[in-house]
């Protein structure tokens, strides 16, 4: 195996470096965030670090990178305190990608792409038309991450619409039916098949010799 000391990491070259970091962790969830501005102007945005955080109150979280540039998303999310989650699916990871374009707060991205804006039951912020799974999202709290200046942002989950034919019947939903993507550092998609499910684990009964 190839080893990388952590001097060894500093020296690497800027690109190759912020490949490497993000892709070692693994693969990780592949979302778009959807706000809009008090003027009305809608923002969707590429996400790979959105987290469970808890189930009762169901509570997502994400990291932002240092806001010391333009941070549309995050504007917006303080600004109105609502924004949406939606899965990335196969059909349209190149116009998500594109998301990570850094354009002004007065061009939406959704003018830009072929991903649609999609309302429902009076909520604010737009939904990704046709993402398998949409969550309607309130801003609760946020973190100051000190040691890169990073910030975790973290909502509450008060809308969650799911395709029918992905539901299981113990609640599971199977992403791998819809073709959800999945991210691997920066810019690789995969989209992940569902082999095997193992249920609740207990701890296994010793036997006394």
């Amino acid at each position: 195996m190839r080893y990388f000391s952590e001097n060894d990491i500093q020296e690497l070259n800027h690109i190759y470096k912020i490949n490497l970091i993000n892709s070692c962790s693994g693969y990780k969830s592949a979302n778009l965030i959807g706000s809009i501005s008090n003027d009305g102007i809608e923002n969707v945005a590429v996400f790979s670090s959105v987290t469970h955080i808890g189930s009762s109150p169901a509570m997502l979280g994400f990291f932002l990178r240092p806001t010391t540039v333009i941070r549309n998303t995050y504007e917006n999310i303080k600004a109105t305190g609502v924004y949406t989650i939606n899965h990335i699916h196969n059909d349209i990871t190149e116009d998500a990608h594109h998301t990570s374009a850094k354009y002004e707060a007065d061009i939406s991205e959704f003018e830009v792409t072929n991903l649609n804006p999609q309302y429902r039951s009076n909520f604010k912020a737009p939904f990704v038309h046709g993402a398998p799974v949409q969550l309607a999202m309130q801003y609760v709290e946020e973190y100051d991450i000190k040691a890169n200046n990073t910030i975790l942002v973290i909502g509450k989950v008060i809308g969650l619409y799911v395709k029918d034919n992905l539901i299981e019947d113990d609640g599971f939903i199977n992403l791998s039916q819809a073709g959800v993507a999945a991210i691997n550092g920066l810019d690789g998609y995969a989209i992940p098949d569902a082999k095997t499910r193992y249920g609740y684990q207990r701890p296994k009964l010793l036997i006394q010799q």
